[in-house]
């Protein structure tokens, strides 16, 4: 059984129906210049592994009438490594990273690079204010948390408890600059994330912080 990624270029979607719109629409369209670049580095990076390490379920991907979308899939336990591939490769080319099996678009428009940890899908390189806003509500059991981390011991973290409620924290380096506080309102803590992330303390500077001593 395999994991699927779809790589599009940023900005053409926005929500999952107008991601299947666009993948529609480029059927049968010559592969794009972008993406065959982007197949290229796949391929070649695939390749330099031992068969048995390999991160592609079928290589070589690319090389079909895709127009400027790129799929791609990989065993279970590789969905890490090529993720973080991905992420690597088309960041830079102003590309989106489409999950469709969670339903997400990872689009660079507008990201900070910080590194995102959600508990339920593992580690992301950046971190978007529609990310946010979709991810925050959606935390769910085992591992409803997920942390912004913009260099070690400076981060802000959340975890959604049994009754909806989230445990909002942040930390600025050392232990004594640790504190917390619990919300029950999802778009605000999304909010408040957000505003770490660019670095306006303001809303946050206005709650009741408590010290967390570890």
């Amino acid at each position: 059984m395999s994991y699927d990624h779809v790589l599009l270029p940023s900005g053409v979607a926005t929500t999952p129906d107008e991601v299947d719109a666009y993948l529609t629409a480029q059927r049968g369209l010559p592969e794009d210049k972008v993406v065959t670049e982007l197949a290229t580095a796949l391929n070649e990076h695939n390749a330099a592994l031992p068969e048995p390490d390999g991160f592609l379920t079928e290589p070589p991907v690319g090389g079909a009438e895709t127009g400027a979308a790129l799929y791609v899939s990989s065993p279970y336990d590789a969905i890490g490594h090529l993720r973080g591939l991905l992420f690597d490769l088309a960041t830079p080319r102003s590309y989106a990273v489409y999950d469709p099996q969670l339903a997400w678009l990872l689009d660079p428009a507008g990201h900070i690079p910080v590194t995102v940890t959600h508990g339920g899908a593992g580690e992301f390189p950046y971190l978007t204010e529609p990310l946010i806003h979709q991810w925050i509500p959606d935390l769910t059991d085992p591992n409803p948390y997920l942390i912004v981390e913009r260099e070690p011991q400076v981060y802000i973290q959340t975890f959604r408890d049994g009754d909806g409620d989230y445990a909002l924290e942040y930390r600025d380096g050392a232990p004594d600059r640790h504190f917390g506080t619990r919300l029950d309102d999802a778009h605000r803590v999304a909010e408040l994330i957000w505003d770490w992330t660019t670095g306006d303390r303001t809303r946050l500077a206005a709650l009741d912080w408590e010290p967390i001593l570890l």
